[in-house]
């Protein structure tokens, strides 16, 4: 692998993984540009945190490569270390520690100059909304708090490349707004992410290009719209004040459809002729829960499969 100018900052070729008879990575293979977002979208057990560790040196494949800034993760995993920042699923802190040593902690094994090192403790815990916690240990922190001193750990040495796995999971809606901001001005900054994610609207959002996987292997890749027009449809959403008719009119409206407004045309017509009112009429275009039905067969929170509900699709 090559570092030269135009060559992507994360790349991985042919990964296989297996733990014991389980599959975990089956063959995966894509690039990220750098200073981009990659959203890597997939049910539980798809392969995705897998994916993380290898490129992340704590997990050494059993086939394929994987580099960063054309750095190869097994030849030179040391280097591949200094080059990257992780966040997990599970904040990585020491709960004997204030908020403000566990940050000025990191900073010395990552080797920063000691005398910057109180300075960007206090940007990110200005930066992370913990001044009021600074000195107060991370065991009395709540889960949300946690996940934030976690992902300010993770940018203590200003990597160049960041893996964020599941990065506002415990967080509320108001600091999940809050990181995505961060994220936004460190992609700006030139920064390159890889995200795993189980909020469709973080990926969405967040990500330049998508990758989905499933059962270890790559299985759609594209921009959001890209994925959206290929795999998502536009749905009409029909309320009913009784279940009787819920069921005429889902035998009525069982037709596929091509646009928004073209479909609620036809699908109020229909409803007429057959003699039916609905008390709500909703039409929706694609989203990425609906690419990620598609693909896998069930919701991104869930290895169970989705209800069936009352709509006409294209």
């Amino acid at each position: 692998m090559n570092d030269g100018g135009t060559a992507p900052a994360i790349v991985v070729e042919g990964l296989r993984k297996h733990f014991g008879d389980v599959v975990a990575l089956d063959g995966i293979d894509f690039a990220v540009p750098a200073g981009t977002v990659l959203g890597l979208l997939g049910p539980n057990g798809a392969g995705k945190t897998t994916t993380v560790r290898v490129l992340t040196t704590t997990v050494r494949p059993d086939a394929g490569r994987a580099g960063v800034l054309g750095v190869d993760v097994m030849r030179d995993p040391a280097a591949v270390r200094a080059r990257i920042g992780l966040a997990g699923q599970y904040a990585a802190v020491d709960d004997n520690l204030t908020g403000r040593e566990n940050l000025r902690m990191v900073a010395k094994l990552a080797h920063l100059p000691r005398a910057g090192i109180a300075a960007r403790a206090a940007d990110l815990l200005e930066r992370f909304d913990l001044v009021d916690a600074a000195d107060r240990p991370a065991r009395t922190y709540s889960g949300g708090m946690r996940r934030r001193l976690d992902l300010a750990a993770a940018l203590v040495h200003r990597p160049p490349v960041l893996f964020l796995d599941e990065p506002t999971t415990g967080l509320d809606p108001q600091s999940r707004v809050g990181v995505w901001e961060l994220i936004g001005e460190l992609v700006d900054d030139g920064a390159t992410v890889l995200l795993t994610t189980q909020y469709l609207e973080e990926a969405d959002r967040l990500a330049h290009r998508i990758v989905v996987v499933d059962d270890g292997r790559v299985i759609a890749e594209g921009t959001a719209a890209e994925l959206k027009s290929r795999f998502g449809s536009t749905v009409v959403e029909v309320g009913f004040s009784n279940p009787a008719g819920a069921l005429r009119a889902r035998a009525v409206l069982a037709v596929p459809v091509a646009d928004g407004p073209r479909v609620l045309m036809d699908a109020l017509r229909a409803l007429d002729t057959s003699g039916l009112t609905p008390t709500t009429l909703v039409v929706r275009e694609p989203s990425l829960d609906d690419v990620f039905l598609t693909l896998t067969g069930h919701r991104p929170d869930s290895g169970e499969p989705a209800a069936e509900t009352t709509r006409g699709a294209a």
